[in-house]
């Protein structure tokens, strides 16, 4: 449970313009679509995919790392890390069991044979798009156990966009299409409620210091 005194108490900290935004941005953020990004090797690539997330309302990354860099490039982020809730995994096997277990479709993205184009593509459940690496795209094992396949569809010479501006169109495309629909896809208040606690002490310099004053005086 999310200690209610202890945000309000953190609340007074910022301003109530900050608070607002954060109320209103939490209003328009969604787990009922999330991403899962496959090793990558480029790694502001993936940092450029948190940003869209964050950019169009996904909040939860999962990120597998199982050969290459564990550290997002900031610059690219745009300190978009800090407000999308990262969550890292070693293996593909790990991160759908544990999305399966949270009652999500795999959809892996892919130009698979079996793919639906983006614009036929319906959200009717909770769903975990994954994202592969530049060069080979999705692992075996994500293509063998997915529950269905989308891609975007292309009338040009060149077969594939680069990851980050695939998540973009996708994710674009698919949270208007959550939005519009009849889906319950926001945060519960519990949710919101811990993101609001979380986002408020990343927003204060000395929030070490203003922790252990709130546990001396509770």
């Amino acid at each position: 449970m999310i200690d209610v005194n202890l945000l309000e108490y953190l609340e007074e900290f910022i301003s109530e313009n900050r608070k607002q935004r954060f109320v209103d941005i939490l209003a328009e953020r969604t787990n009922y679509l999330t991403v899962a990004v496959e090793d990558v090797f480029q790694m502001h690539n993936t940092s450029a995919v948190v940003r869209s997330c964050e950019s169009f309302g996904v909040q939860t990354a999962h990120l597998i790392e199982d050969r290459n860099g564990q550290h997002l490039d900031e610059e690219i982020a745009m300190g978009a890390q800090k407000w999308v809730d990262i969550k890292r995994y070693q293996n593909s096997k790990q991160v759908i069991d544990s999305l399966r277990e949270k009652g999500y479709k795999i959809v892996a993205t892919s130009p698979h044979a079996d793919s639906s184009l983006l614009q036929d593509f319906k959200l009717d459940s909770k769903t975990a798009l994954f994202f592969g690496t530049e060069k080979n795209g999705l692992s075996d094992y994500v293509l063998e156990n997915a529950d269905a396949f989308i891609k975007i569809p292309m009338v040009g010479f060149t077969e594939s966009l680069n990851i980050s501006v695939s998540a973009a169109i996708i994710l674009q495309h698919l949270t208007t299409q959550l939005k519009a629909s009849n889906v319950d896809w926001e945060l519960t208040d519990e949710e919101m409620l811990e993101r609001r606690l979380d986002w408020t002490k990343k927003s204060i310099k000395s929030i070490d210091d203003i922790l252990e004053r709130y546990k001396s005086d509770n």
